[in-house]
């Protein structure tokens, strides 16, 4: 039976296939919902992104690659977002979902993409392919009427349409990118206009940020709030507490260091949602070559990588960076240097101290000069994601 599988594209009339599949693994799609899907789908397939594994001419496993921007160190970098992964439950246990994940892996390399990220449904699988922890989906929740209290009416605000999609690209770079952020995702201009299309989505814009929020279920919640100023902060987060007087609470994603922590009064609630996704290196000097880095460091010292499944990663590397700028070509020392797995250098990229990568076994040797200077080049502010994909 398994000298039957093999990884192929996807077509369009497979999708019935991959419904049914997906069905078992993740429960029914509504059938309100199943023509978006199915458009969804048939982009992907149409842009050679939706793959399976095949047992014959039968569909017994399936993945996409979303096409998204990633920022880190206040760049953006082409990502390949790993999503819908299904395999059918009579092939689950046959390594099945590693030969479907390896060729996604191997496409999405040839794609162009130098990382990939994904929310794991499971993490043995991931971590065995090179995926490691990198940060968080975080939602906290905050009471409506002390968001109504901050102020900031002397910013004038208007409501967003579609027509606002490139305009608010442009405000999230000129924000996120000076304060190096990691982790959030850049969408396709075209989807945010379609985003700004639905009628459930309610956008204010200032002329150095906005908001987007909606209802979920009788509370509010900010999809995204993006403000260069104090006063624009305010002004943003206190039209969306307007709504104090129906929803008691307003809830949001953001980072753990978003500045409304430090503007209110209260702190959010206790509880907070919080979902981890997974980083993995591609192409592991484009990776380096395409982000950010603090302008304030400069670094040159070497490491070694030990990428089984990318093999083209592996080997001993010089990691140079300078003015805002990194580049990784091969070296070949002899003097003892750290040496990662590809879970290891994966976190390493999203800023996870040496010192808790060799804790857990993912990264050994060199010294502590050469831990002080990979901390130093990769530090940054914590990685969030505001959306699920």
């Amino acid at each position: 039976m398994s000298d039957e599988l093999r990884f192929a594209d996807l077509t369009e009339d497979q999708l019935p296939e991959v419904i049914r599949i997906r069905a078992r693994s993740f429960g029914l799609i509504k059938p309100a919902q199943q023509e978006g899907w199915l458009a969804d789908a048939r982009e992907f397939v149409a842009n050679g992104r939706f793959f399976g594994v095949l047992a014959g001419d039968r569909v017994v496993a399936a993945a996409r690659i979303w096409d998204f921007e990633q920022w880190w160190g206040g760049r953006p970098v082409r990502m390949a977002g790993v999503a819908g992964v299904v395999v059918s439950p009579d092939y689950r246990g046959r390594g099945v979902g590693s030969l479907l994940m390896r060729g996604v892996l191997e496409r999405g390399k040839a794609l162009g993409y130098p990382i990939s990220a994904l929310y794991p449904a499971t993490v043995v699988i991931y971590r065995h392919l090179g995926y490691e922890f990198a940060g968080g989906w975080y939602k906290f929740s905050f009471p409506a009427a002390d968001l109504r209290l901050l102020g900031g009416k002397d910013v004038k605000l208007r409501p967003g349409t579609p027509d606002d999609a490139e305009l608010l690209l442009d405000l999230v770079a000129s924000v996120r990118g000076p304060a190096r952020e990691n982790g959030i995702l850049r969408w396709p201009v075209d989807k945010v206009r379609d985003w700004l299309a639905e009628d459930d989505n309610f956008v204010y814009v200032a002329e150095d940020g906005f908001t987007a929020y909606t209802w979920d279920g009788s509370e509010l919640r900010v999809d995204e709030l993006v403000a260069g100023s104090e006063a624009t902060a305010r002004a943003l987060w206190a039209t969306v507490g307007s709504g104090s007087s129906t929803a008691k609470t307003v809830s949001a994603y953001l980072s753990p260091q978003d500045p409304i922590h430090y503007l209110l009064q209260h702190e959010a609630a206790a509880e907070v949602n919080y979902q981890r996704w997974m980083l993995r290196l591609l192409d592991a000097p484009a990776a380096i070559a395409a982000r950010g880095w603090n302008p304030a460091v400069s670094v040159d010292t070497e490491f070694e990588i030990d990428d089984v499944e990318m093999p083209a990663n592996s080997g001993r590397w010089r990691l140079k960076v300078s003015n805002g700028s990194g580049e990784l070509i091969p070296a070949s020392g002899t003097t003892p240097a750290p040496r990662l797995s590809a879970r290891g250098v994966a976190a390493l990229f999203a800023g996870t101290a040496l010192s808790t990568l060799r804790a857990s076994g993912l990264a050994s040797g060199g010294g502590a000069e050469d831990d002080l200077r990979l901390d130093a080049a990769f530090a940054g502010a914590t990685p969030y994601m505001l959306d699920y994909f």
